[in-house]
């Protein structure tokens, strides 16, 4: 979903969290799946700076990133860790595996015709994002932005049997895509709501560790709540 158009801030902390959040806690041989994958560049990168003897299995719709990304995973030689389907996760038989990772579409507006329509994540933001925790996933990792509606995922999680085991927060300036009038007009309106937070032109990206609370014995929900609306 989130194809080729990535902020390279953006990928390198989607890099770094699914590095330190995920790859490093890895038992051996466990599986990942990964929802949008686009280029496949924060995986890749990740493979390459880590021992893995897993499988991840990727979805992308765009086509043209689809092909980007295997052609880097044929040339890296990295056929045998990443595999990435030309499809929805949402529309197969979703693998059966420990993680599910993604940086899924955050920017919200009444409806897609934005800029990029490939970013659109639903009128508040946080439509996709609170699909792929309701997949029933034992653990997942997913990248939340403050102005969309992050106090929905945090009550849907924790509705679906979540806890926030890890997470870390980067601060971000509104970019092209989020500058779009119509989109930073629409965050305006959810900020009024208490749907959105920001300060100016900044807002937080928070990459969050969800897993199911019965096998955890933390909780950071409360305080990634107090982060996320802090702004």
């Amino acid at each position: 979903m989130k194809d080729i158009f990535f902020c390279p801030e953006e990928s390198n902390f989607y890099s770094n969290c699914l590095e330190n959040f995920v790859l490093r806690n890895c038992k051996n041989y466990e599986s990942i799946v990964e929802f949008g994958s686009g280029d496949g560049s924060p995986v890749i990168n990740s493979l390459l700076r880590n021992n893995f003897d897993g499988i991840i299995q990727g979805f992308e719709l765009n086509t043209s990133a689809w092909k980007v990304a295997n052609s880097t995973i044929d040339e890296y030689e990295l056929t045998n860790k990443y595999i990435i389907h030309n499809s929805s996760l949402f529309n197969s038989s979703q693998p059966d595996a420990e993680y599910l990772v993604a940086n899924p579409p955050y920017l919200p507006a009444p409806d897609n015709d934005i800029y990029m329509p490939l970013l659109f994540g639903g009128v508040d933001g946080a439509t996709v994002t609170n699909d792929l925790l309701s997949l029933g996933y034992e653990n997942v990792l997913v990248l939340i932005s403050s102005f969309s509606n992050p106090t929905s995922t945090l009550n849907l999680a924790k509705k679906n049997g979540y806890c926030v085991q890890n997470f870390m927060v980067l601060p971000l300036q509104f970019g092209y895509y989020s500058s779009d009038p119509k989109v930073k007009n629409h965050i305006e309106e959810l900020r009024k709501n208490k749907m959105a937070f920001y300060s100016g032109d900044y807002y937080f990206l928070a990459g969050v560790l969800f897993n199911k609370c019965q096998d955890s014995v933390i909780d950071l929900s409360n305080q990634l709540a107090q982060v996320m609306t802090s702004l």
